[in-house]
């Protein structure tokens, strides 16, 4: 945790003058993220005086440079996003009023998740864990999706009979410690959660802590390796069998939904987890996109790296949305709309006439 002397220090000031200005840590921590969202709508105001068709590659590109360019910010914006979503809700009034600026209509949930999710989630994996996504795939994508036309059962898609993940009757000491620091680490976050509250939740002494890890963090580790694996594992014994492509993709977005609906902790974990140890979250997202990588993708319509990293981003935003928004009873109209976005796109030719023709 960065402490007022280090900020002073590293800014060869005394304490004195961040006191003169900010009242804590906290205070200046809003300031920097009410920084990002002023610099994003700087960015992208001269949208509104570009020629129109040049507009929609323009919020692609101004978008996508954002993170390249002012990379640490977008580090500090990711962690504001988790413990003051406010800042997150100023932003998509930004991005909103981009999109009404671009399409001309102010954008629904879905589309503002289409719009602005897979791309901002792809923008920041590429600036801070170099994945090489492509810039013009991205536009592909968004203007016109990424999944060719094919039929989609809804009832599918949506079914609730689950099968819950396996439950250890009779769990070790190990297993009884990742358990109750879970919850934890969930409810508290890593730095005010202890290793003595861990051992006393078990009920177990803290010698047994130590006998299974070195300390807090390579705990920690392990957390967040048994949530990413308890996610995949969960979407995979429910995706079931006969879909096509884009059913198993909508499938599991609703699957996602579900599992998160039934513990939020998971979400908290990971998303503190970016900050306390960023390169196990690398590996946490990158074990999802080597499972795309094991599918067979023909159906998409652009380079997997950008389309993998991009349906990512569309189920880590709409778990935002969703979900910490506290509007679970969206989910599944949204989920509708975004699959007919994966085939058609914001601007694909026919995609209004299709979308009109489904409903009827």
């Amino acid at each position: 945790m960065v402490s007022v002397a280090e900020i002073c220090r590293n800014a060869s000031l005394s304490n004195g003058a961040f006191y003169r200005h900010f009242k804590n840590k906290e205070e200046i921590f809003c300031a920097i993220l009410d920084l990002v969202v002023h610099k994003i709508d700087s960015a992208l105001k001269p949208l509104a005086n570009m020629p129109r068709q040049d507009r929609f590659p323009a919020l692609i590109a101004i978008i996508y440079d954002f993170s390249q360019e002012y990379t640490p910010l977008v580090r500090v914006f990711r962690e504001g996003q988790y413990r003051f979503f406010k800042y997150e809700r100023a932003l998509k009034e930004v991005y909103g009023h981009a999109f009404s600026v671009v399409l001309g209509h102010d954008p629904t949930v879905a589309e503002y998740l289409f719009a602005f999710a897979g791309l901002r989630f792809s923008a920041i994996r590429a600036a801070l864990h170099q994945i090489p996504v492509s810039v013009g795939s991205l536009s592909g994508i968004i203007g016109n999706g990424l999944f060719r036309p094919q039929p989609i059962n809804w009832t599918r898609i949506f079914s609730t009979s689950i099968t819950p993940l396996p439950i250890e009757l009779l769990p070790d000491s190990r297993a009884m410690l990742l358990a109750e620091g879970r919850k934890l680490f969930g409810e508290k976050g890593y730095f005010e959660t202890n290793i003595h509250e861990v051992t006393s939740k078990a009920d177990l002494a803290i010698g047994s802590f130590y006998r299974y890890f070195e300390s807090k963090e390579a705990f920690y580790k392990e957390v967040i390796r048994e949530v990413g694996r308890d996610v995949r594992h969960f979407i995979t014994l429910n995706l079931g069998n006969g879909l096509n492509r884009l059913e198993r993709e909508l499938r599991g977005l609703w699957l996602f939904i579900l599992f998160l609906s039934m513990d939020r902790n998971c979400y908290n974990i990971v998303r503190e987890a970016e900050f306390v140890l960023p390169s196990e979250v690398r590996d946490y997202y990158d074990a999802f996109h080597r499972g795309y990588l094991r599918r067979e993708d023909a159906a998409l319509s652009c380079e997997s790296t950008t389309c993998i990293e991009f349906m990512l981003g569309v189920a880590h935003y709409l778990g935002i949305e969703i979900i910490f928004d506290n509007s679970p009873e969206t989910a599944r109209h949204v989920i509708e709309e975004i699959g007919k976005l994966y085939m058609h796109g914001l601007l694909g030719e026919g995609a209004r006439a299709a979308d009109a023709k489904q409903d009827q």
